[in-house]
């Protein structure tokens, strides 16, 4: 039996959009001038992108919960002087080797050894293409970069990536180039609209994405929403803790990046989007979740670019739903913080569960009965916060090897989980 979670409209928060910050710190660093950066996340992976920027000359106010960020950016950055540490943050790495593919002087990436351990050849290789010069093999980090004169290219992605999307238009923008991209299907599209703010000219369409350097970057206010990754977090937590009527407020409803919505409903879940706005050229809303019965589903692989990272929540209330879950298609997990497709697999069914991965494809058996054993994390924050959340579920006692890596991407959420806890 359901539970309504609020009875005097009470909304929760998430932190602020992980991709938006990083580029919003990045973009801000380039215009001469102050801006500001209001609503950011202050996680780790925020917090190596500021440390990146500082190290080439930004000037960057401590990244506090609730606090203004000012940025005071220069038109070029400065030569660094050490290695620009990027932690675990993989866009950090990926789309400064982009900004930095268009500045003429040598600087080394380098990260933690989870980092150090994911691809960097998808970026480094079209980069290369571009005219900017990688010292090594450019497959992993630490990786030195010399920027060079880039010159207009053509390039098909090899997968859907936000991320190596983002990295070739930034290194087009700051060289003024311009740039042809051929997509095997839509990604994330934070890049384009911001740089649509600067007025840069983006056309798409047929999978193809033509750029402009038609624009010039300057002093602005960013607004970062909620962030909808950790959203999904929360929305499954109040299902699997049989909670009716949860709120998230405030989050970023772009469609890039609500494919986990889709999927939900087609589970059973009756998920809605209130109260839109636009904030920032971003659509925001507030999404609120009902209670009910969930049932097996097919995620294709057309869908896996727009939910990528929610992949590990979803294969958790998979545990959970009536029937058979496949994810089709997911290798993309395999080269993310860990290799989450393996650890998905292995974790569930170490608790109790039944699941397998069948070539690309994870295949997840739901059942009721009780869940409980320890889960293996590898650091990875994503692999942490969804199986906290498969601990709400009844009967379920399920140990997290490392639950504070939740902190590169949602702090606080602990607490969080702790509220749904106590409404159960």
């Amino acid at each position: 039996m359901s539970k309504r979670f609020q009875e005097s409209g009470e909304v929760l928060r998430v932190p602020g959009d992980k991709s938006i910050t990083h580029r919003a710190l990045m973009l801000a660093s380039l215009a001469p001038g102050r801006s500001v950066v209001r609503g950011a996340l202050t996680s780790l992976d925020a917090r190596s992108t500021a440390r990146v920027l500082r190290g080439l000359g930004t000037r960057i106010s401590p990244l506090r919960g609730g606090a203004m960020i000012s940025v005071d950016g220069r038109e070029r950055f400065r030569t660094p002087t050490r290695r620009l540490d990027c932690g675990n943050s993989g866009t950090t790495a990926r789309l400064m080797l982009g900004l930095l593919a268009a500045h003429h002087f040598r600087s080394t990436l380098t990260g933690d050894a989870s980092l150090r351990g994911r691809p960097m050849r998808r970026i480094t290789e079209p980069l290369v293409a571009m005219g900017a010069h990688v010292h090594g093999t450019g497959e992993r980090l630490p990786l030195t970069i010399e920027g060079g004169d880039l010159v207009a290219s053509r390039w098909t992605l090899p997968v859907a990536s936000a991320q190596i999307k983002s990295a070739l238009l930034l290194a087009a923008a700051v060289a003024h180039v311009p740039l042809e991209l051929d997509e095997p299907a839509p990604s994330r599209d934070h890049t384009e609209r911001m740089l649509r703010r600067f007025g840069f000219v983006i056309g798409q369409g047929a999978g193809r994405l033509q750029f402009e350097p038609s624009g010039r970057f300057h002093p602005a206010v960013f607004d970062v929403p909620g962030d909808p990754s950790s959203a999904a977090f929360l929305l499954a937590g109040a299902l699997l803790a049989g909670l009716s009527g949860l709120s998230v407020g405030g989050v970023g409803c772009n469609p890039s990046r609500t494919g986990f919505l889709a999927v939900l409903r087609r589970m059973g879940a009756p998920v809605t989007i209130d109260d839109p706005i636009d904030l920032g050229g971003e659509p925001v809303g507030t999404m609120t979740v009902g209670a009910s019965p969930l049932a097996g589903t097919t995620v294709p692989a057309s869908e896996v670019p727009a939910l990528i990272d929610e992949i590990p929540v979803l294969a958790c209330l998979a545990a959970r739903a009536e029937g058979i879950t496949r994810f089709e298609g997911v290798a993309e997990l395999r080269v993310k913080e860990s290799d989450r497709l393996t650890l998905l697999a292995q974790n569930l069914t170490a608790i109790g569960g039944d699941a397998h991965v069948e070539g690309d494809d994870l295949v997840v058996t739901g059942s009721t009965r009780p869940l409980a054993g320890r889960v293996v994390t590898a650091h990875d924050h994503r692999i942490a916060m969804a199986f906290q959340i498969l601990g709400l579920s009844r009967g379920c006692a399920i140990q997290v090897d490392d639950p504070a890596s939740a902190a590169v991407s949602f702090p606080g959420f602990a607490d969080q989980v702790e509220i749904l806890r106590r409404r159960q």
